[in-house]
């Protein structure tokens, strides 16, 4: 009988964990603003790995974003919470946006390794994971939580050693029967592949300058938050 790796993967840190811990999700990122690529995402981690929360984690000033126009926090933590109001799994936090000066991943997955020791998940794409190097002290990062690469379809049929960056592979050992990569620490970098809805955050601003529709690229609450408050439009 064939069993579902991704099924069985879950089961198996599950079992090492620990029944009473909730499994969490964080899911990080700019949010500008959010749209329902973001959510599908979440929505297929969160069952592929039966987690009972996923934190969406607004940053507040992001290092990596160079000169992309990143309006206020506070509109994009509002409209990340009126996109996800209909899912009782899903979550806000502002922990970044309470601290001042840029908003590092390593400092809040520690914030919520004290509260979630064992079964802590940090969500992030591929796109982000393949620049993993210029984060602060990524060397350390995976000695504090699990890690889930969401890819695109069909990019797992590559070789398996290519998903790891070069940098990180002292630190890793592959295994071939549960085809995942672990830690020296235990922990675990899991790729899985979601659907892929061609929505990113910068086509929705791009549309918006355009006076151009963005139904159905993002919840109609947040295309309602924008057009109320004006935002990412060009200044007449």
């Amino acid at each position: 009988m064939k069993v579902d790796n991704w099924q069985w993967e879950g089961a198996e840190i599950e079992k090492k964990s620990g029944a009473g811990n909730k499994r969490i999700g964080l899911f990080g990122g700019t949010f500008n603003p959010i749209h329902l690529g973001h959510l599908r995402g979440a929505e297929e981690i969160r069952e592929a790995f039966r987690l009972d929360e996923v934190i969406f984690i607004v940053a507040s000033i992001p290092p990596h974003k160079g000169k992309e126009k990143v309006i206020e926090a506070k509109h994009r933590l509002k409209m990340v919470s009126l996109a996800i109001s209909g899912n009782l799994h899903f979550s806000t936090s502002d922990i970044e946006l309470s601290r001042s000066g840029n908003s590092y991943s390593i400092d809040t997955i520690r914030f919520f390794r004290e509260r979630h020791p064992k079964s802590l998940f940090f969500i992030l794409g591929r796109d982000a994971f393949v620049e993993i190097e210029t984060w602060r002290e990524f060397q350390k990062l995976f000695s504090l939580c699990h890690f889930i690469v969401m890819a695109r379809p069909g990019s797992q049929k590559n070789n398996s050693s290519s998903f790891l960056p070069e940098a990180l592979k002292p630190y890793f050992r592959y295994d071939s029967q549960e085809k995942g990569w672990i830690h020296l620490s235990e922990y675990r970098i899991y790729f899985k592949e979601i659907s892929f809805l061609d929505i990113s955050s910068t086509k929705v601003r791009e549309l918006i300058e355009k006076r151009e529709s963005v139904k159905y690229l993002v919840p109609a609450e947040v295309e309602a938050y924008i057009h109320k408050y004006g935002l990412y439009q060009k200044s007449p």
